[in-house]
């Protein structure tokens, strides 16, 4: 049987394949403003003047900077359970309140996201001129307000490469679910490979997949750039 039929014929396992492409996609998209958000946060905190505060975010960035992605998203998933468990015993609820497989890829990724991510908005923080700052404070403004006014706006072009990294990074840390029973892209081939035992044909067919949402935001995060760099030298 040729891999066009094996794809695109009439039982062809295209549709379970773009599927699973579908929920790789719909994973990433919804990892990324909760992990950015929480690197922001994370950040923000790290260059706090209260040392018990920079020195427990420090440590979450060294544990989840520091372990392998697989391994920080069974920790998640399995402790979050665990906790939800001892949660509801505590309420005195009953029965079994399960955390989808979905959500808790998402939690575990944005967790090792924040991390990675906190460390490019303090370099971005970093790298706004402190003059700014001191202007700003000058004029009247609180810290606060130097922050949200002056600061903030220009993080995203600053920090703007480094995210995209890390973007591109968790496109293809996706797969990891796989792990749980989620079926994305890497599980959709797994599950056609072994019905068809044809493993090349649609570990090839993902791989194509994978590289065409790669190409794709490599192409969106040039874009991003050059528009966040109008006007600047």
């Amino acid at each position: 049987m040729s891999w066009y039929t094996l794809l695109f014929g009439p039982n062809g396992w295209i549709g379970l394949l773009l599927n699973g492409a579908a929920v790789t996609v719909a994973l990433a998209l919804t990892t990324v403003p909760f992990g950015f958000g929480a690197g922001l946060l994370i950040a923000v905190m790290k260059l706090s003047k209260y040392r018990l505060l920079r020195g427990a975010c420090a440590a979450y960035t060294t544990f989840f900077r520091g372990i392998p992605d697989l391994l920080a998203l069974f920790i998640v998933y399995f402790g979050l359970q665990a906790l939800i468990d001892k949660i509801g015993t505590w309420l005195g609820m009953d029965g079994h309140l399960e955390v989808s497989a979905f959500t808790a890829g998402v939690i575990a990724l944005s967790v090792v996201v924040a991390a990675y991510s906190a460390e490019v908005w303090v370099a971005s923080i970093a790298a706004v001129p402190p003059g700014q700052s001191e202007a700003a404070l000058s004029l009247g403004l609180t810290p606060r307000q130097v922050f949200r006014k002056v600061v903030l706006p220009q993080l995203g072009r600053v920090a703007l490469p480094g995210l995209g990294n890390i973007w591109m990074v968790l496109q293809k840390d996706t797969a990891l679910i796989s792990t749980l029973a989620v079926t994305d892209l890497l599980r959709a081939a797994s599950e056609a490979s072994r019905a068809t035992t044809r493993p090349l044909v649609f570990y090839t067919a993902a791989a194509l997949l994978y590289l065409a949402f790669s190409t794709v935001s490599v192409w969106g995060q040039s874009w991003l750039e050059r528009r966040a760099n109008r006007g600047y030298s």
